[in-house]
């Protein structure tokens, strides 16, 4: 994902990762405004396990806003539920300084889960992490038959910022059209019943992200 400031944008170039690529593929737009919302905000995130899904923690200097209205269709709820985690799985694994963080590879297979990996290396390299608020909006959820969907969505990291763990200092950069990225994920359900995401795109200053 295209998730942090300068320092992931210059990643994005070194490693190709789709998560901070600056990149995209030609998807519908998500839509505005639409169903009435229900949104999560989630400080100091603690996810318990269930059904088998790992458990999620995460520091109280992280939180996060998931605006993405339940659709009454069980199987894109699913998808959106799944999506939700793999994004705080991620993260957790940058807390964590590892690569290999067990929570995120349950949520992220294949060419996504590999350029995940480096994604959070260069991190573990930087010995830097995430903080400060992420908010999540203008989801757009389409299944295919056969077991694969994708979902585009759009993130707002004008209040996120990278630390650097020696000092705890906190690299906080000015709010640009930059700070509103666009993402395409393509999804398949697993033979546990998860969503898992197998690629992954993302484009900054989409205009359809930008407020």
């Amino acid at each position: 994902m295209n998730r942090r400031t300068a320092f992931l944008m210059t990643l994005a170039v070194t490693t190709a990762l789709a998560l901070t690529a600056c990149g995209s593929e030609d998807t519908a737009a998500p839509a505005k405004g639409g169903d009435k919302k229900t949104p999560s905000t989630a400080p100091a995130s603690s996810a318990s396990a269930s059904d088998g899904r790992p458990a999620i923690e995460l520091p109280s200097d992280l939180s996060y806003t998931f605006d993405w209205p339940m659709t009454g269709d069980k199987v894109k709820d699913a998808v959106l539920a799944d999506s939700e985690q793999s994004v705080k799985a991620v993260d957790q694994a940058i807390v964590n300084q590892n690569a290999l963080d067990k929570a995120y590879l349950y949520y992220y297979e294949g060419e996504a889960a590999a350029q995940t990996e480096q994604f959070i290396q260069a991190y573990v390299d930087a010995k830097a992490r995430i903080t400060g608020t992420y908010r999540y909006y203008n989801p757009m959820v389409q299944v295919r038959d056969g077991g694969s969907a994708s979902l585009v969505y759009c993130e707002d990291q004008s209040k996120a910022f990278d630390m650097y763990l020696k000092d705890r200092k906190v690299n906080k950069t000015p709010v640009t059209e930059n700070s509103y990225v666009l993402y395409t994920a393509q999804l398949r359900k697993n033979d546990k019943g998860v969503w898992v995401i197998t690629k992954l795109l993302s484009e900054r200053g989409h205009d359809q992200c930008r407020p």
